[in-house]
């Protein structure tokens, strides 16, 4: 089939997890045999980065990537981020979609087409939810103020509401993020469809410590909470804390960690390396302040064999629910409860492992993502109900 992906962010022009899923489904359906496009903009990127990326796109057979980008720069963004609509992109977008397709495939859509783009081409049409968009003018359920977003004209009109109409379902990656968009009034057909990220070997050694390490990887941003880790091992860490990651609030969180030889912010680092220090961690930290979806970052974890310990916020509970793969936390006592149990109790941080690892194959790996994703299309396009179609 040909398929189209359509996304703000697209390594390398990307930042986090939703670009880097959509590289993962474009380059998995390829080796499939299927012909994939994805439509993406540079100019939301740069706008964002103030540089372009050192990083060239990755080759991959049967999939074409359209960087778009127009003369006005970072205003073409910025319009769609206030009317909704794709203006400067529609002629780029539309002349992608003339070309055919079986299924157009949204992702995070709010600085390439806003609400509007919605409309465009003509075939199976899924939605992955992301984040809140479609409800939260801050993407994240975080209040407008405090997270710096200027208000959006389009959301005082019923744009929204038309737009949605013409796409067959969004997929949500968790059951948290379904009963939310309904909570916000979101009354478009859902599905749930786990995330994944792709099945890669273990690498053959952990990264190598002289002592234990918890491990922190992650953009340093504050809803991802980097800095409630930082103050926690300062006052009580019971062991290492390595900071993988990069992002605006780096100089920060060296400041707050500066003078503890127990912390150590590593910066971005390669996948071999994030991969060894995945395996060699006694659990990965999940900190976010708000409400995950469904971070990679766990995925990640799983697929090491490595528990987590998360905050009971968003889907992070549901995910250690569904696994049995690590712990929850909800303050800094229990944080520091989790830390020390995994610490002293080797049996349980490897029992937790290996559950981790086994929901992982079960739920979470590029198989059985593709077999529920490829059904899913075959049902609409046969004009089938998917099983689990969730409707008001």
């Amino acid at each position: 089939m040909r398929f189209c992906m359509i996304t703000t962010f697209y390594p390398p022009y990307n930042f986090g997890g939703d670009g880097l899923f959509v590289r993962d489904l474009a380059t998995t359906l390829a080796a499939r045999g299927h012909d994939v496009h994805v439509i993406h903009c540079r100019d939301a990127y740069n706008a964002l980065a103030r540089q372009p990326p050192t990083e060239p796109y990755r080759d991959v057979a049967g999939v074409t990537v359209h960087g778009l980008e127009s003369a006005l720069g970072g205003l073409s963004p910025l319009a769609t981020q206030q009317t909704g609509r794709p203006y400067l992109k529609t002629r780029g977008i539309s002349d992608v979609l003339d070309r055919g397709f079986d299924v157009i495939h949204y992702h995070n859509v709010s600085l390439v087409g806003g609400p509007a783009v919605l409309a465009l081409g003509d075939a199976v049409k899924l939605y992955t939810l992301h984040e809140y968009w479609l409800v939260c003018p801050t993407h994240l359920l975080f209040r407008m103020l405090s997270y710096r977003r200027p208000p959006q004209v389009w959301r005082a009109t019923g744009l929204r509401d038309a737009a949605v109409r013409h796409v067959d379902a969004f997929l949500s990656p968790s059951r948290f993020g379904i009963a939310t968009h309904r909570r916000f009034g979101f009354d478009a057909p859902m599905l749930h469809l786990p995330s994944f990220v792709p099945d890669e070997p273990l690498p053959t050694r952990a990264a190598e410590m002289d002592e234990p390490y918890f491990l922190y990887a992650g953009r340093l941003e504050h809803p991802k909470g980097p800095e409630t880790l930082i103050a926690h091992f300062r006052r009580r860490g019971p062991a290492r804390l390595l900071v993988a990651g990069a992002g605006s609030q780096e100089a920060r969180l060296a400041r707050l960690a500066a003078g503890d030889p127990r912390i150590t912010l590593l910066g971005r680092v390669d996948r071999d390396r994030l991969a060894a220090l995945y395996r060699g961690a006694v659990a990965v930290i999940v900190p976010s302040l708000n409400f995950e979806m469904l971070p990679l970052v766990v995925l990640e974890a799983f697929r090491a064999g490595t528990p987590v310990v998360v905050r009971d916020r968003g889907a992070l509970p549901e995910m250690v629910a569904e696994s049995g793969g690590g712990l929850v936390y909800g303050d800094d006592e229990q944080l520091a409860e989790a830390l020390a149990t995994l610490l002293r109790d080797r049996t349980r941080r490897d029992e937790l492992g290996r559950r981790g690892r086994a929901a992982f194959e079960a739920r979470w790996s590029t198989d059985v993502h593709l077999d529920r994703y490829l059904a899913i299309v075959d049902d609409f396009r046969a004009g089938r109900r998917p099983a689990g179609l969730d409707t008001p």
